[in-house]
């Protein structure tokens, strides 16, 4: 575990991780793009869940690099990457056993985002957030699922036969995720590294 966090504390790796995620963020939006071609105006910014998740992430690496930490950001990536991470993954899943087959891309998004549901945990000792951290977070993440499953602005995957449950196991979701950047971020069993380079 030290040579874990050994190794996400280097300024070479941290570059890595920062091209990595403005590449998957481009990505992420040029995914969105025929559904944000069809979205009103006033919901754009909550559509694209993933990348805008990624992009929060984005801004936490920026800091590190900088020696900084941007608390708000912090908690809108733990919180959003391990949500829309495992989301990913599940919705996936279901499409390969709704349809029986799934795309090379299905599996690619299977992968990344598992690894974008991971790399925010993994910098929790890192993160310097606080309650009113979480709690903005939490407005977000809860607001975005509102937006998503009252409004229908939920990412198309063919599984419209299935929105509801999907809409109540996405709700949970965000409540588990919330938790756990609690349990990791702010209880008293978190730990707390800071960057030595």
């Amino acid at each position: 575990m030290i040579r874990l966090y050994s190794l996400l504390s280097q300024k070479h790796f941290l570059i890595l991780l920062l091209i990595i995620n403005i590449l998957g963020t481009v990505y992420g939006y040029i995914w969105y793009q025929y559904q944000l071609a069809d979205t009103p105006t006033i919901f754009l910014i909550f559509v694209p869940d993933s990348p805008t998740a990624s992009l929060f992430f984005v801004f936490v690496l920026i800091a590190f690099l900088l020696k900084k930490n941007w608390p708000y950001m912090e908690s809108l990536a733990i919180i959003t990457l391990f949500k829309y991470g495992i989301w990913a993954v599940v919705m996936n899943i279901l499409t390969l056993i709704v349809h029986g087959e799934l795309s090379a891309s299905g599996y690619m998004l299977i992968f990344s985002h598992l690894g974008m549901a991971i790399q925010g945990l993994l910098y929790a000792p890192y993160y310097r957030i606080k309650l009113r951290h979480i709690i903005i977070a939490s407005i977000w993440t809860l607001h975005n699922d509102i937006i998503d499953y009252v409004f229908f602005m939920y990412p198309h995957y063919n599984l419209e036969k299935y929105i509801a449950e999907i809409g109540y196991f996405t709700f949970w979701l965000s409540i588990f995720s919330i938790a756990l950047a609690y349990f990791l971020c702010l209880s008293k069993k978190s730990r707390r590294l800071q960057f030595i380079f």
